[in-house]
């Protein structure tokens, strides 16, 4: 069994697999550059452990080409298809004043901007393609939810404080448009 990482691990990439017939592979880039991945060098797997090397990039849309210690050819490439690759959270750069790591907000606590009332804490944070959730672990149990992302929903993130102000949607049973 492997240890855990001390430090957190940031997901930067995924393997979208080889590329030519060289041992090149394609890298989809969860980076504002493409390129800030190639800068990494030594990528790692979400346990810690190595899971590439790279030694050359080029950038495409929304990703790069690498050649990679150990990857000769498109099948080795290939079968790594699917591989999150990660990195310290250490080894990203300090985000801007008033700028976070969507990462950094894990574990916060989550209360509502108007009344204080507990509404629990951020498990992970997830986008399935219509822009940031949070997933909130309720303070008394039960099933977790998702929590949009967005100025109106999350007005305010204290960082320092470790907590984030919410004024979550309301939903009410028997609405139409809730119901189906």
């Amino acid at each position: 069994m492997t240890d855990k990482p001390s430090e957190p691990l940031i997901v930067v990439g995924r393997v979208a697999g080889g590329f030519g017939v060289r041992g090149e592979v394609r890298i989809s880039t969860y980076t504002e550059s493409p390129m800030s991945v190639a800068a990494f060098k030594a990528l790692l797997r979400q346990d810690g452990s190595p899971a590439l090397t790279i030694q050359s990039a080029r950038a495409v849309k929304d990703a790069i080409i690498a050649r990679c210690v150990g990857i000769d050819d498109k099948t080795a490439a290939d079968a790594l298809r699917g591989l999150r690759l990660y990195v310290p959270r250490a080894a990203l750069p300090e985000p801007d004043e008033d700028e976070f790591y969507l990462t950094d907000l894990v574990e916060l606590e989550v209360r509502h901007v108007e009344t204080g009332a507990a509404i629990g804490k951020v498990k992970s944070v997830q986008n399935f393609g219509a822009g940031d959730l949070l997933e909130i672990t309720p303070p008394n149990g039960g099933p977790t939810w998702f929590l949009p992302f967005t100025r109106a929903a999350v007005p305010e993130v204290k960082l320092a404080e470790r907590l984030i102000l919410a004024d979550p949607p309301v939903l009410v049973e028997g609405d139409p448009a809730v119901d189906g």
